[in-house]
């Protein structure tokens, strides 16, 4: 990690995205041409909320950009529990469809830990049924969650030194924090190829003051809460790296349009830290491009145990 620069380097998720996908197109050109089916994704939307429809449109994209076939199935918010776990079924039966995903959230009366758990884990791309997040905390071969992949991906491709380094990841949410976590302390020696840090997890009951000074300690910040400007420039240490997976929309007090921002305070952060990530254009490329990663991955498991 170097520790000269007077400004951060930015660290540029949308760049680095296109380079891995223009890897995994040639992949999957690879793969067909050795007599297996396209990968296919199916992606499950239950209500009409716009930025889950926004997220797998994009996701959807990425499908095509990478030669990876898809379908999206929109369903009514009033589709009950019983009725989506009938629809994940047939998908989990349906030989043709190498991934599944259903979009979070889903409506209240759907039980959110009963779906993703529905989903087979041979086709959990998502990373979220339990025997993945489990094969992940004991460090064997599974799906990680695409956003934790995406950032082990940036760290790595920015030659970012994990091994030993304190990081802090702040949040603790089931999707992103937790398996990052994991995944950034476990053993790099095994499945998952993991990072050998010292971690610390922050969270909302962690008070101000120990925020900063666990985040000063810090080679390497994650922060994914949702709550713009969280992390100032007094909680850096200088040359760190700061990861900002928070997406928020506020509105500019100077044009009075609105903005997507993330958690940190990026413009003053940048001044100390050595590298940082932008939002837009940091963690949200990496994470449907490691979706896309996943899918492929588990067309190419899929198709090695039709072999056996």
């Amino acid at each position: 990690m170097r520790f000269t620069s007077n400004m951060a380097q930015i660290i540029d998720g949308k760049g680095i995205s296109a380079e891995i996908r223009l890897k995994l197109h040639q992949e999957v050109i690879d793969f067909v041409s050795s007599g297996n089916p396209v990968p296919h994704l199916t992606a499950v939307i239950v209500g009409e909320d716009p930025a889950s429809q926004t997220y797998v449109k994009n996701k959807i994209l990425a499908c095509k950009e990478v030669g990876i076939s898809s379908e999206t199935k929109l369903l009514p918010a009033s589709t009950t529990q019983e009725e989506l776990l009938q629809l994940i079924g047939q998908l989990n039966r349906d030989d043709c469809v190498s991934g599944v995903l259903v979009q979070l959230p889903v409506p209240d009366h759907i039980n959110e830990r009963t779906i993703c758990n529905a989903v087979a884990p041979e086709k959990d791309v998502d990373g979220f049924n339990e025997i993945n997040m489990g094969r992940l905390a004991l460090d064997m071969d599974g799906f990680v969650p695409a956003t934790p992949l995406g950032i082990k991906a940036l760290l790595e491709h920015c030659n970012i030194a994990t091994h030993g380094r304190n990081a802090v990841v702040v949040g603790r949410s089931k999707n992103v924090s937790l398996p990052l976590a994991i995944l950034m302390h476990s053993d790099g020696k095994n499945a998952t190829k993991a990072l050998d840090a010292t971690v610390t997890i922050c969270h909302r009951y962690t008070p101000p003051k120990e925020l900063a000074k666990h985040c000063r300690q810090a080679d390497i910040i994650v922060v994914a809460v949702g709550k713009p400007g969280l992390i100032t420039k007094d909680m850096i240490k200088p040359g760190a790296c700061v990861i900002d997976v928070g997406i928020n929309r506020i509105k500019d007090e100077k044009t009075g349009k609105h903005k997507l921002v993330g958690d940190v305070d990026f413009e003053e952060v940048r001044q100390v830290a050595g590298h940082i990530s932008p939002v837009p254009g940091g963690v949200g490329p990496m994470t449907v491009t490691m979706l896309m990663h996943n899918t492929l991955q588990a067309a190419k498991k899929q198709a090695a145990s039709r072999r056996v």
